[in-house]
């Protein structure tokens, strides 16, 4: 399942503060007339370990408990192995449940304290689950959340889907003056006119200085600038966190139905932070 990378380089990279200028995928070589503004890999997590073990506790923290997170969702977030887990095969798996006596269990895994990105390319390879209710998500927080709050912190939201959409993903950035329902945001077709759930795809931020622009499988959908959120703050010329998780219900998404099957998985292969040479 993709290029398995030192899985430890996630660890010890001070992100914050480079920018970055120009980007390339994983898998390329540069020769030698690109080679001094090839892409540099900072930080891969591929995932690796035994089935059923924890993801590497050194980069991963969880979000813990119930209460809608703002959004009236349904589930509780855990951090055991039930709701995320490695799967042996190079993948961090996170499981939505539904539990015996008809409550909602998943989790949300988050990089805060651990180590933050400023500007760069920001992907990861994920299989989303499906399911009307169900709401899959790859985003970031600004990491001052602590001292100014949301949204002043700001939120770059890489990936997220809801289950009743099962063709489009979306991307949205939001901050004083354009969050919840106001935030600035698009959305992408899968050309294939299949589900995105039917198979992984690499969603992805390229994020400079004053823009973001959101990708699918290296294919740019939106930049949003400076420009766009007019007299309102621009928030995003700082250092952000990443959040993977799986919510169950919500406004946005609205309930499971009698539709909706559970188990449901997030399938993360991997997750990459480049920047220019």
């Amino acid at each position: 399942m993709g290029e398995h990378l030192d899985r430890r380089r996630f660890m010890a990279l001070g992100l914050a503060g480079a920018a970055a200028t120009a980007f390339g995928t994983a898998a390329s070589v540069p020769d030698q007339a690109d080679a001094a503004t090839a892409p540099v890999l900072l930080a891969a997590d591929e995932f690796d370990g035994p089935a059923g073990s924890a993801p590497n506790p050194a980069i991963w923290r969880y979000d813990l408990g119930a209460g809608g997170w703002g959004n009236a969702e349904l589930q509780t977030y855990t951090d055991t192995r039930r709701n995320s887990a490695l799967d042996g095969a190079g993948n961090l798996v996170i499981t939505a449940r539904r539990e015996a006596d008809g409550s909602y269990t998943s989790a949300r895994l988050k990089t805060e304290g651990t180590y933050t990105a400023q500007y760069g390319r920001i992907e990861a390879r994920i299989r989303i689950p499906r399911g009307q209710g169900i709401w899959p998500a790859f985003w970031m927080l600004g990491a001052d959340i602590g001292q100014v709050g949301w949204p002043a912190c700001g939120e770059i939201d890489v990936m997220e889907n809801v289950g009743y959409e099962p063709t489009l993903v979306h991307g949205t950035v939001h901050g004083p003056g354009y969050s919840g329902a106001q935030g600035i945001s698009s959305t992408r077709q899968n050309p294939s006119g299949a589900p995105f759930a039917d198979d992984f795809h690499v969603y992805g931020v390229d994020w400079r200085p004053g823009s973001v622009t959101w990708t699918v499988d290296g294919v740019a959908y939106r930049t949003v600038t400076r420009a766009d959120v007019g007299s309102n703050p621009w928030v995003f010329d700082k250092p952000f966190f990443v959040i993977l998780n799986v919510a169950v219900g919500g406004t946005w998404p609205g309930s499971p139905d009698a539709s909706t099957s559970f188990p449901q998985q997030m399938t993360i292969d991997w997750l990459r932070v480049f920047q220019s040479a």
